[in-house]
């Protein structure tokens, strides 16, 4: 929030403004790429703890310039902002892998759920603060906020004392080839029966989905016309969504299984986008938008959940760098396509599209093994390929 706020302030250019979030973008996408060797291999605790600070560092730069020279320089920005995005997409592998060491493979989704929970909260929450420190003492004034909560972040991460990392069965890092590192990760995700269909369907729906919440922005600005406000409150309104399906999410898994709990939300996440292309007014939007948001919450932690259960510790950094870099590298394809339909073609028809897109994934999953209620440690993978990796 505060930082488009900030560009917008120096520039004036809301493409600017997007050229950084764009290259953000890239930056975390490339780091995903060998963010799993880095944490299959260091110690955890304090790469979480480093991440934490180096963050801090680089974000107070941002208000120490701003004091000193009156305005930091718009180059500046796109240094510090790529490489705190870059350091965040390690954090939030190694935060992963370390869930999965905390707690038993029984509470892996509750746990998940909680965690998820928070970080609805703080997307609810955080903007809105971020709005009101950058309207009463400037966008860099936020950004020295944010920079001190990842101090503090840092400081309770050194109570959290994560256990020793289980060495893989027969593996000699000594002889391990850097090639063979990089690809351990994806070669598992792809001999798995299970992980390899549904990373492709996760793919598929991002592309499809990835921009509905513009559209949305969109719909309710230039289809309904409705001020900012209202288009606040009805993405609050997608936010509880969110923090409702991940403090159901571990109840849904144990009542229905996995392949239910998963191509039902996507099913009914789907349905509910399409049914965006009926609404006449902020609340039909609202509560459309509160159950896509449940539904999403509630297939991405059962999906998360599930690669942190059946995937052995020494390799879950890197099938989790290798899952994120693939799921989410056609997502800023799939926002600016489904972005220029709804400009040219109408929302209605983005809505459409994109809803009956994600009905479509939920039909091919019914096809594959994701249909499973429960899916085993081993789900088919040999212990000769564990071991290879």
């Amino acid at each position: 929030m505060a930082v488009p706020l900030l560009v917008l302030d120096l520039t004036g250019s809301v493409a600017t403004a997007g050229l950084l979030t764009g290259v953000m973008g890239t930056t975390t996408v490339l780091t995903g790429l060998f963010a799993g060797v880095v944490v299959d291999r260091v110690n955890r605790s304090r790469l979480l703890v480093g991440c934490d600070v180096a963050r801090m560092l680089l974000l107070a730069v941002i208000p120490i310039v701003t004091l000193a020279a009156g305005a930091p320089p718009i180059w500046l920005l796109f240094v510090l902002l790529p490489l705190a995005s870059a350091i965040g997409m390690l954090f939030q592998v190694a935060a992963v892998t370390a869930v999965r060491s905390l707690v038993g493979a029984a509470e892996v989704t509750k746990a998940n759920g909680r965690l998820y929970a928070g970080t609805a909260l703080a997307s609810l929450l955080g903007p809105a603060a971020a709005g009101a420190i950058s309207g009463w003492i400037g966008p860099p004034a936020a950004i020295a906020v944010d920079a001190a909560t990842f101090g503090v972040s840092a400081a309770f991460l050194l109570l959290v004392r994560l256990p020793a990392r289980t060495p893989a069965a027969g593996a000699d890092p000594g002889r391990t080839r850097p090639w063979d590192e990089f690809l351990a990760g994806a070669r598992f995700l792809f001999r798995h029966p299970v992980l390899r269909p549904l990373t492709g369907l996760l793919t598929v729906f991002i592309l499809l989905t990835y921009g509905v919440d513009d559209v949305v922005v969109y719909h309710l600005r230039n289809g309904l016309d409705q001020p900012d406000g209202t288009i606040g409150l009805v993405l609050m309104a997608g936010a509880a969504g969110a923090m409702t399906g991940s403090l159901v999410v571990a109840a849904l898994r144990k009542r229905f299984g996995f392949g239910a709990c998963w191509i039902g939300s996507v099913a009914v996440g789907g349905a509910a986008v399409a049914s965006l292309s009926l609404t006449g007014g902020p609340v039909d939007v609202a509560a459309l938008m509160g159950v896509y948001f449940c539904t999403t919450s509630v297939a991405g932690i059962c999906s998360m959940s599930l690669r942190q259960e059946v995937t052995p510790d020494h390799l879950l950094g890197r099938v989790t760098s290798t899952f994120w870099t693939i799921h989410f590298s056609l997502g800023g394809v799939g926002a600016a396509g489904l972005t220029w339909l709804a400009q040219h073609h109408g929302a209605r028809l983005a809505f459409v599209l994109a809803g009956g897109g994600a009905l479509v994934v939920a039909g091919a999953a019914l096809l594959t093994p994701v249909r499973r209620p429960v899916i085993g440690v081993s789900s088919g993978v040999s212990d000769s390929s564990e071991r290879k990796a």
